[in-house]
Parts: structure tokens; C-alpha cells; sequence
């Protein structure tokens, strides 16, 4: 399989069943934004020292934006079920199960008193650039029709996961939150 195909020479790509768009479609801009996110979370993940329960629940997460990206690359008429149809492998309990890390965290960490400026540790730095990829996806996604709503629900779930976690990372380094200074 090569690499290069040459068919999006033209400023136009396919999407899974083949049709084509323009490469300035909201439907590319939100499929390939989850790719930047998913990218950000193999960065996060590679953060030295960082534990195995992190990364592990990172590698689940890329996983299932795989599986969202694929699904964003469908024209909703195509999917096997119609439009009605939610993404592979992504589910409510995933959602749970980043409302669970996120109430763990927050059990760890002290009570948040200010808004948080991003910064501190490389884990939270990375951590909160993550958080901010996937606000922006999750943006690209809404301009978007035809999305299943767990779609929506656990792309914000895991904005929030990624701020918790950036703050998690700076506590376990010692540092304590930046507070915004009005």
C-alpha cells in the first residue's frame, strides 16, 4: 500500500463509502482536529514518568478517537444503521468511566478555590495543551449534523478529564495550581 494516492491533489478527499468533499468540509476539520487530539494524547502519553495507569487509560482513549475519527469520515447516510447510528467501540460506559478517573483525581488533588492558568509540570503542560485540541475538536464536531450525542458527550467529558489530570500531574510533581490573579 502506498502512502501517496494523489487524490487529494485537488483540494477534495474521500470519505469511508467514497464520497468525496472538499478538504475545507467541517466534516474533515472535525475528523481531522480528533487526529491532532489523538496525536497530543500519544504526547502526553510518552511524558517521562508518567504512570502505567495513565498511560494505559490514555492508549484506551486514542483507541476509541480512532474509532470516532472513522466515524466523523462517515457520511451519516452511509453508516450500516443510518444516521441514528453511535461510533464503534464508544459507549456510555466510557463516558462513566472518565467521570470515575475524574472523581478519583479529584479525591487526590486539593479543592480547586481560582481558575487554573496551564503551566507547571511537562506532564501538565502537555496535558492542558491536550485539553485545549479537544475543546477545539469538540467545537468542529458540533458544526457538524448528523453526530450521535454520546459522541459529543464524551469528547467534553475528556476535556475535563485532561484538565483534571493536568492537575493531578503538577500535584504528584509538587507544584500547586497556578491561579489566575484577577
Amino acid at each position: 500500500m502506498k502512502i501517496y494516492t494523489r487524490t487529494g491533489d485537488t483540494g477534495q478527499t474521500s470519505l469511508v463509502g467514497g464520497r468525496r468533499i472538499d478538504k475545507i468540509d467541517p466534516r474533515l476539520d472535525a475528523y481531522g482536529t480528533v487526529d491532532e487530539l489523538n496525536a497530543q494524547l500519544g504526547w502526553l502519553a510518552a511524558t517521562p514518568g508518567l504512570d502505567s495507569e495513565t498511560v494505559r487509560r490514555l492508549r484506551g482513549v486514542q483507541n476509541r478517537l480512532f474509532n470516532l475519527g472513522s466515524y466523523l469520515a462517515t457520511d451519516p447516510r452511509d453508516l450500516p444503521q443510518g444516521p441514528d447510528t453511535p461510533p464503534a467501540g464508544l459507549g456510555d460506559n466510557h463516558i462513566e468511566a472518565l467521570e470515575h478517573a475524574i472523581d478519583t483525581i479529584d479525591s487526590e488533588v486539593p479543592p480547586q478555590r481560582a481558575f487554573i492558568l496551564p503551566g507547571g509540570c511537562e506532564g501538565a503542560c502537555r496535558a492542558n495543551i491536550a485539553r485545549t485540541v479537544c475543546r477545539r475538536a469538540e467545537r468542529r464536531i458540533a458544526a457538524i449534523s448528523g453526530v450521535h450525542p454520546v459522541v459529543r458527550r464524551y469528547v467534553n467529558r475528556l476535556s475535563d478529564y485532561l484538565f483534571a489530570l493536568g492537575r493531578l500531574l503538577n500535584h504528584r510533581a509538587g507544584i500547586a495550581d497556578i491561579e489566575w490573579q484577577k
